[in-house]
């Protein structure tokens, strides 16, 4: 049986095809936002100019005011963000979070439970679950997904995960200890 001559030019091509597959996930990778709620800017400086003082504050990452005082986990349901908020009133840590299909009311809570792993109500594997909140049937809690999938903010059953990244997880696993004030605000 005669041999082909084509193993090797598709090898070639397929190595080439791998390569420039690297590069373009390289590429990506570089140009991409460091959080996934960031923005790219826009060349065009003036379309922030018509951004009004309400939005600004909206998307800021500072503390909000009217937050509580003294060691707490502020969870702003309208940034989708979380401050973890030490016994100085400063913000020691800040990052965004998935909200699921159903939030607390505004108001001051408590942490009730912790647990290091489990499943979450959506079904999904996660960790760093710390419980602050029940309401008719529906737990509310931080957990970090262990493949780092967020909840479905539409899904049809309510649940009341607010998950983060593993990362950010971690940080306010530590942090929110059993009584740690929780402040859920709009």
């Amino acid at each position: 049986m005669p041999r082909s001559s084509t193993g090797p030019a598709v090898a070639v091509l397929t190595a080439a095809a791998l390569g420039v597959v690297g590069f373009l996930g390289y590429q990506a990778k570089a140009t991409a936002p460091d959080h996934r709620t960031q923005e790219r800017r826009s060349s065009h400086a003036n379309d922030a100019k018509g951004r009004t003082k309400d939005k600004a504050e909206k998307n800021s990452t500072a503390l909000p005011g009217g937050s509580g005082t003294g060691v707490r986990v502020v969870y702003a349901l309208g940034d989708s963000r979380v401050w973890l908020v030490g016994a100085d009133g400063k913000a020691t840590r800040t990052f965004p979070v998935g909200a699921s299909s159903a939030s607390p009311e505004p108001g001051t809570y408590q942490v009730t439970s912790r647990n290091p792993s489990g499943v979450g109500s959506d079904g999904v594997q996660v960790e760093h679950i710390v419980v602050f909140h029940q309401d008719g049937g529906v737990t509310f809690g931080f957990s970090a997904a262990m493949d780092g999938a967020m909840p479905d903010p539409q899904a049809q059953k309510k649940t009341g995960a607010v998950r983060e990244s593993r990362a950010d997880g971690t940080a306010l696993w530590e942090f929110a200890q059993p009584g740690t004030k929780v402040v859920v605000i709009k």
